[in-house]
């Protein structure tokens, strides 16, 4: 994701705010043009005035709620249609962390809507143009509560499991291919996406709690580095290789087509 001098887009959903508007502000000072998506119409405006000014680059907004058919079809039209796009920052995601026994249905269906389908329709929207150029970058935003969950997060986890999983099968898929996929794994940040959370973000532990501009540096900087799998608040980087080894073996040994020794039959 280098500087150029040719026209490029990059598009970033959720950039009204948060980790969406941080991106929008680094990219645009790497040279990128941007597209910003997001429902509150007048924030994007304000923000895309910001950052055109800051950085001399041409910001235009796209209000959509990405949980409304109309307005997804809107966002997958551009991606799939416009060739100066060469970057996705798949970055809107709701949070209700509550018992799935006590949340309404309403909440977990706005979850799947905008964390599972609404990433996967846009991933599906742009992915045919960057494959044909053999260029392009996707940033899926997902959470370490994709490999974890709490007894109030179950359909939060639920759906960024989805997008672990959904992107690293991407990943193995274009492996061959100029387009790359990051998979982004960010702890607790300080966002709005606590404020209708059910968890507010003064009950966190202050010390665990990054800034959305430290998280987007170290996620660029993941970006830059290579790396497939971002987890910006993890010091030990072989935590994961020893954790990926340990899940690659777990897939092998089920590989047997008998039952373990210990499910003794008859």
């Amino acid at each position: 994701m280098s500087d150029s001098s040719s026209r490029k887009i990059a598009v970033v959903t959720g950039a009204s705010s948060g980790i969406g508007a941080v991106y929008a502000d680094r990219l645009a000072a790497r040279g990128y043009d941007l597209v910003l998506v997001a429902r509150r119409a007048d924030r994007l405006a304000a923000l895309a005035s910001k950052l055109s000014v800051a950085h001399g680059r041409k910001v235009d907004v796209l209000g959509a709620d990405l949980t409304n058919e109309a307005d997804l079809v809107k966002v997958e039209q551009l991606l799939a249609t416009n060739p100066d796009i060469r970057v996705l920052i798949n970055n809107a995601g709701l949070a209700r962390l509550a018992n799935f026994t006590d949340a309404p249905y309403e909440d977990t269906q706005a979850q799947i809507a905008l964390n599972i389908v609404a990433l996967t329709r846009l991933t599906h929207a742009v992915l045919p143009a960057f494959k044909k150029r053999n260029e392009g970058t996707i940033v899926n935003v997902a959470s370490v509560l994709g490999i974890h969950a709490w007894s109030a997060s179950s359909v939060y986890s639920g759906t960024k499991g989805f997008v672990v999983n959904f992107t690293r099968g991407l990943q193995s898929e274009l492996a061959q291919t100029g387009v790359r996929i990051q998979l982004l794994l960010p702890a607790s940040t300080a966002t709005e996406i606590w404020d209708n959370s059910g968890i507010p973000l003064s009950a966190l532990n202050e010390d665990s709690v990054m800034t959305t501009e430290n998280l987007v540096d170290a996620a660029l900087a993941g970006l830059d580095q290579g790396e497939a799998v971002t987890w910006p608040s993890v010091a030990d980087g072989g935590l994961w290789d020893t954790y990926d080894a340990a899940r690659a073996a777990l897939f092998a040994a089920t590989q047997t087509g008998r039952p373990a020794p210990r499910y003794k039959l008859g």
